[in-house]
């Protein structure tokens, strides 16, 4: 059975929520069963399948904001918080 496609927004709406320098604030949910973009008031709620293991869930949270639309990616795109939950991803736009 396959996978069902992740919840995406809007691809507006989420570029709205970067900022002028092009950074995301994100919020991260490993090891869940789907993969979603929630927006809350003052976040962006990523949830990934993979797991907080050897940077899966950060090559994952990549994949997910990329394929919303938000933009692309030049290298490591944690910009803060490559080992926590909470990050700032640069995004090349």
């Amino acid at each position: 059975m396959a996978r069902p496609a992740p919840a995406l927004p809007d691809a507006a709406a989420l570029r709205a929520r970067i900022d002028e320098s092009g950074r995301l604030g994100v919020k991260v949910t490993p090891g869940a069963r789907e993969e979603a973009v929630v927006f809350t008031v003052d976040t962006v709620l990523l949830i990934v399948r993979a797991p907080a293991d050897k940077g899966a869930a950060n090559a994952a949270v990549v994949q997910v904001v990329a394929r919303a639309g938000a933009g692309a990616f030049a290298g490591d795109a944690a910009a803060r918080g490559g080992t926590s939950r909470s990050k700032l991803l640069q995004v090349s736009l």
